[in-house]
């Protein structure tokens, strides 16, 4: 897939730069997040993801690594978004030095303005729980 990566998905720096965040991101090499992003999401999207992620929003310097896991987890919990990505930024959390009782307290945070649905079932996540079958508004 190298090959690939060169000619299209990573070929100007901003998406190099978006190529390389995606791994941090993801705590893989950047072979493993290309693969990983085209069998989700396609080569094409993948390619504009990766110019995105290569721009102010991930590369810019008025935010931490640590803000940007926050900002993310919010609006993926916001959109009902309570699988495999949350996940990823719930690590990428743990890893920019937020703790357990730092997500709880985001999820807490979070209800005031989203409601109970979404941040508890986003608090099976946070708890480890990644089991799938039990009803997400409980």
């Amino acid at each position: 897939m190298s090959g690939h990566t060169e000619g299209t998905a990573a070929s100007t720096a901003r998406a190099r730069a978006g190529r390389a965040r995606y791994a941090l991101n993801f705590g893989v090499d950047e072979e493993t997040a290309e693969r990983l992003m085209t069998q989700r999401a396609g080569a094409q999207y993948t390619a504009e993801a990766y110019e995105a992620a290569g721009g102010p929003g991930w590369q810019g310097q008025a935010l931490t690594d640590r803000d940007r896991s926050i900002a993310v987890i919010a609006a993926l919990v916001a959109s009902h978004v309570i699988d495999e990505r949350l996940d990823v930024y719930l690590g990428l959390a743990r890893r920019n030095g937020v703790d357990e009782a730092g997500l709880t307290q985001l999820m807490i945070l979070l209800t005031a303005y989203l409601g109970q649905p979404y941040p508890s079932a986003a608090m099976r996540l946070v708890r480890g729980d990644h089991t799938r079958g039990h009803d997400p508004h409980a």
